[in-house]
């Protein structure tokens, strides 16, 4: 069955789109956690960072320039963003479709909770 973002990718859900190539589309996350969170994903359905391979060096690449372009346009560059991928349940990937979370528009807490 495709991910929820492969059928955004084929058009069968909408989605606010900020960005596309024929390689990656970045498009506002439905539950933002700021002001400014974009999702930015591949159009090729690689379940989680453990599935990629050499061959996806590249596209990952590409990811991190995309991000770094939709946060210029977003109007985050400047003032600081996070970029945050999760891998695996135990870090709260949801979605089995990679994806980077491009996070900013106000000042963000600790990326992580320290102790236990």
């Amino acid at each position: 069955m495709p991910s929820v973002f492969t059928r955004i990718i084929q058009r069968e859900l909408p989605a606010a789109i900020v960005f596309e190539d024929e390689r990656v589309i970045a498009f506002k996350d439905i539950n933002p956690a700021a002001p400014v969170h974009i999702l930015i994903v591949p159009k090729k359905e690689i379940a989680s960072i453990n599935d990629v391979t050499q061959a996806d060096e590249a596209l990952l690449g590409h990811m991190f320039i995309v991000a770094g372009q939709v946060a210029r346009e977003q109007g985050v560059a400047e003032s600081g963003y996070r970029l945050l991928l999760n891998n695996g349940r135990d870090a709260g990937q949801e979605v089995f479709h990679l994806h980077l979370h491009l996070i900013g528009g106000r000042r963000l807490g600790p990326m992580v909770l320290r102790g236990g």
